[in-house]
């Protein structure tokens, strides 16, 4: 009886530990991505549909984990629909594009929902954003880039935020009290 009881307490102490760190670390990305005006819980839920399909091309660097390449099915896009339709990047389509899924520093993936794949969709909707905006500001004039391109820097943290209570929403991913604010605050 005693060894359960122990064995209880080891086991809520880890959790404990393991929330306290996981919110030390938000609070330090937060903190480090500077005073952002993204407040991840007053978003609202977008929309995600289609299918994701990457191939791996090459090794990772220091963030992700690996070089990919996104490749839109074209039967089955994918595509984010956010819940404003006025709002800059309603609807929003990935193109072909290099990625290295959610750019989680090596040493904050060990906590629970900070995998660079863990909210994939969202990753991809939010490197598109990125890709397309610099071939925009390069001079790019393709109407591929148009869904994107009045998206400023908030706005893309928004998306990101959004796409991942999407995924939540629609339970394709399980809730998680830290890692989408960290995540949403550190872009």
């Amino acid at each position: 009886m005693r060894h359960n009881a122990f064995s209880d307490q080891i086991r809520l102490s880890r959790r404990f530990a393991g929330r306290f760190i996981t919110s030390v670390i938000a609070l330090a990305v937060a903190t480090a991505a500077g005073c952002t005006s993204i407040d991840y819980q007053k978003l609202t839920t977008g929309e995600i549909s289609g299918s994701l399909f990457v191939m791996w091309v090459g090794e990772g660097n220091n963030s992700g984990d690996g070089s990919f390449l996104f490749v839109p099915d074209p039967h089955d896009p994918l595509i984010f629909h956010r819940a404003d339709p006025a709002a800059p990047g309603s609807t929003i389509k990935p193109g072909l594009m290099y990625t290295d899924g959610g750019s989680i520093p090596k040493i904050a993936q060990v906590f629970k929902g900070l995998s660079p794949w863990g909210y994939a969709p969202a990753y991809m909707i939010h490197d598109w954003n990125f890709i397309a905006h610099h071939c925009i500001v390069d001079g790019s004039t393709e109407k591929r880039f148009d869904q994107v391109r009045g998206i400023g820097f908030d706005d893309s943290a928004a998306i990101l935020g959004e796409a991942i209570k999407a995924l939540i929403a629609t339970r394709q991913v399980a809730p998680n009290d830290v890692a989408p604010t960290a995540i949403t605050a550190a872009v």
